[in-house]
């Protein structure tokens, strides 16, 4: 790893052994709070009561004393996230890259038209699918455009196995996928995003109608994908037996929630408001008996 210090003069440039900044123990990258004994070997806080808190290289205690130094030393490394060339600005502490990349808005996503190597990130693919390349895909022979909360019609072949559609204010994009299979046809909805809590969490139900009968699924979480897979879902899916199939062709009313945020933490959430409200009564009945009195 590449290091700059800056200097009056110039900025010098060095190289690090990134194995100094991993715990010996569990060859995992260092993340503070760093402990060290006595004799100053290093342990990671995951590592100290797996070894029940004596050190492995000389039998002293370990788990009760942060080492300072290498907590600075980490503290002073700045390590931009993988998706920087996807628009991602963080900057992250040495060892906890993974922990961010996990939920990073901006982490890849792949277009859904068939053929297409297209990555970016989830509103750059939605762009990318919406207004540059891909005006009338293979896939679908018509575009989707939605809103959430509104149901809308979906007309497909079960053999094109997928159709894609816009979200229009969220500026996402999901697909709806249908797999034959010899006792019945699975029919999935997703949406094309990484599963960063600030995409947001959506909701779906599905209504499939044949001969004046209804079949409605109704699912709790639009599953987020990176990448359109084409296996078999083994979960959220809607399975409609081939005794309800009318030939090759599906019609189907999809609805997409986007569920709202709870505030149930908030600092004025309504619970603190009735607490609010019985506080001031109790001091109006106070106030009362020392009016009495």
């Amino acid at each position: 790893m590449e290091c700059v210090s800056s200097t009056e003069d110039k900025p010098r440039t060095g190289i690090l052994n990134l194995d100094v900044l991993s715990c010996p123990i569990c060859v995992e990258p260092f993340t503070i709070p760093i402990f060290q004994c006595d004799n100053g070997h290093l342990a990671c806080s995951s590592c100290c009561p797996k070894l029940r808190n004596k050190c492995p290289s000389c039998s002293w205690p370990v788990g009760h004393s942060r080492c300072r130094a290498m907590e600075t030393v980490l503290e002073s490394i700045s390590i931009p996230c993988q998706n920087a060339g996807f628009g991602c600005t963080t900057k992250l502490i040495y060892g906890e890259e993974s922990t961010h990349e996990k939920t990073c808005t901006f982490s890849p996503c792949s277009c859904p038209v068939k053929d297409c190597n297209y990555t970016g990130s989830c509103k750059d693919v939605y762009v990318h699918y919406k207004n540059l390349i891909h005006p009338n895909p293979q896939s679908t022979s018509q575009r989707y455009r939605v809103r959430c909360g509104e149901s809308f019609s979906v007309k497909m072949n079960i053999s094109d196995n997928l159709v894609i559609g816009t979200l229009y204010k969220e500026r996402l994009l999901f697909t709806v996928q249908s797999f034959r299979k010899s006792y019945g046809v699975y029919v999935i909805v997703s949406c094309i995003a990484p599963s960063s809590p600030k995409v947001g969490k959506f909701s779906y139900c599905i209504t499939y109608t044949i001969d004046g009968h209804s079949i409605t699924y109704k699912s709790p979480e639009l599953k987020k994908i990176q990448r359109v897979s084409f296996h078999t879902p083994q979960e959220n899916y809607m399975l409609i037996a081939n005794s309800s199939l009318h030939g090759e062709s599906l019609e189907m009313r999809i609805c997409i929630k986007k569920e709202k945020r709870d505030k149930t933490n908030d600092i004025k959430g309504p619970h603190q408001c009735v607490q609010k409200k019985n506080l001031f009564k109790k001091k109006k009945v106070l106030i009362r008996s020392e009016e009495r009195s």
